[in-house]
């Protein structure tokens, strides 16, 4: 009987082979190794999404010694001069983001102020993976089961389909795709074999960018069954010539409804925000509070305006996604993001400190903020990836976060999704992860840092950009 069967164990690579695999596999599709006698990894904690835990923002990074820069930024507007003591940064409006005291000091000076609810009405909770079942019914061959009395079972249970691999196949239609894995069934509409149930590699399960002064590379991940992040790089000149850089990163809440949709939206209408702000002389912050608005309107458009009911609607499972971007010019580095999607700044002279730029929208950086529990507790909770903030139709209240910064010296600018920082998620740990000659190669630097979450277990999907900063004069023009 099926419930007599082994339980599958989730594995990302084949033992045998090497081939990659699916959760749900039972079989490896390319060699048919037996995956059930593999002992199971350990856990994966989802990622789960709501917005109704009041709390401060968490503590920062070791303080950074960034000295005097110059009074004006590129676009010849004023801006104040930040030390590692004194900078804090501005929200979009202007007003300065709070700063509650820490004995740690804020060397990133970025405090930004904690998500509010609009009415003082109750938020949803948004779970960032749908419930699955951890199998998959399938019966075996016939001949392979047996009775408690050792007979073979002829015919398998009606009620669950027979091993597909074990069947007849029909002729593959005319122009019909070979699945990659087994070579022999041929490739549903839905993308999957229909011999071994592989799914077939899609348009965004890897993608890769370069633009000179960025790059930018994305990848499924070892777990996901798609790839739900999404990126734009781009380059622009401002009105003075000076050139500014733009990377954009966009992570999909999984349980909502189309979360890769969400994603491509948002980055593609930030990006085009910014390229069309940016050249007619908007400072650099309001023109990211401003992409970050397009965003939200470009993923609120997808949600379906037949289940909405009032203004809000909780209930309804609207696609959603974080989003987090950098811009860079030749003395100016402008951070903006809403969720859990982050920024980091690593010096290219490693004897400098390098800092995380952004605070989490999240359940785990809530209650560190609120000395509810201490760092490892809180991301040690199943609760921790918990955002209070993202993009979509059901979020009760946009509240963008931008904060601008003035290096004096070199470095690079990583904008990351939690699939990468998962794996790297102090300032330090990134900086060790980050090659030395990234400000150099931005593209192999994307590669290798995609690499170390693939290495770390790629739980997620992982997307992220290497931007050098100061922004160098070879890069402006359009892109």
């Amino acid at each position: 009987m099926m419930s007599q069967m082994p339980q599958p164990k989730a594995l990302s690579r084949c033992p045998s082979c090497e081939e990659p695999l699916e959760a749900a596999d039972r079989f490896c599709g390319a060699c048919g190794y037996d995956l059930s006698a593999v002992p199971a990894p350990p856990p994966d904690h989802p990622t789960i999404a709501m917005n109704d835990t009041p709390a401060g923002p968490p503590p920062a990074d070791p303080s950074v010694d960034w000295p005097v820069a110059p009074e004006v930024d590129s676009a010849d507007l004023p801006a104040p001069v930040h030390r590692a003591t004194d900078i804090r940064g501005t929200d979009s409006g202007g007003s300065e983001l709070p700063r509650p005291e820490h004995p740690h000091g804020d060397p990133a000076g970025v405090r930004p102020s904690v998500p509010k609810r609009s009415g003082g009405q109750p938020s949803g909770v948004r779970f960032d993976r749908p419930s699955e079942p951890d199998e998959y019914p399938l019966a075996p061959p016939a001949g392979e089961a047996r009775t408690a009395e050792g007979r073979p079972v002829e015919s398998p249970d009606p009620e669950i389909p027979a091993d597909p691999r074990t069947g007849d196949l029909p002729a593959p239609p005319a122009g019909a795709k070979l699945c990659v894995a087994c070579r022999e069934g041929h490739v549903d509409l839905d993308g999957y074999c229909e011999n071994c149930g592989h799914a077939q590699p899609r348009e965004r399960d890897h993608m890769e960018q370069e633009l000179g002064a960025v790059a930018a590379v994305s990848d499924r991940g070892l777990r996901h069954h798609r790839n739900e992040d999404a990126f734009a790089i781009s380059s622009t000149a401002l009105p003075d010539g000076s050139p500014a850089v733009v990377a954009i990163v966009c992570d999909g809440v999984s349980s909502a409804t189309r979360p890769d949709e969400a994603s491509l939206a948002a980055s593609r209408a930030a990006n085009e925000s910014l390229l069309a702000a940016l050249p007619l002389g908007t400072h650099p912050q309001q023109a990211m509070h401003e992409a970050i608005v397009a965003a939200a309107e470009a993923v609120n458009a997808l949600a379906d305006p037949s289940t909405a009911q009032g203004d809000h609607a909780p209930h309804v499972n609207a696609p959603a996604c974080t989003i987090v971007g950098a811009v860079v010019t030749p003395a100016l580095l402008i951070v903006g993001w809403v969720g859990d999607s982050r920024v980091y700044w690593v010096p290219v002279d490693r004897s400098s400190l390098p800092a995380r730029l952004t605070e989490d929208d999240s359940w785990a950086a809530q209650m560190v903020a609120a000395g509810l529990m201490n760092e490892a507790e809180a991301y040690a909770d199943e609760r921790a990836h918990a955002i209070t903030g993202w993009l979509g139709a059901d979020a009760y209240e946009l509240e963008p976060h931008t904060v601008s910064f003035k290096p004096d010296r070199p470095g690079v600018v990583v904008v990351c999704t939690d699939g990468l920082w998962n794996y790297a998620e102090a300032a330090e740990d990134m900086a060790e992860v980050v090659p030395l000659d990234a400000a150099e190669r931005p593209l192999r630097s994307a590669q290798v840092l995609v690499g170390h979450a693939l290495d770390g277990g790629g739980h997620d999907n992982v997307t992220v950009a290497v931007v050098p900063f100061p922004a160098p004069s070879q890069g402006a023009g359009s892109a």
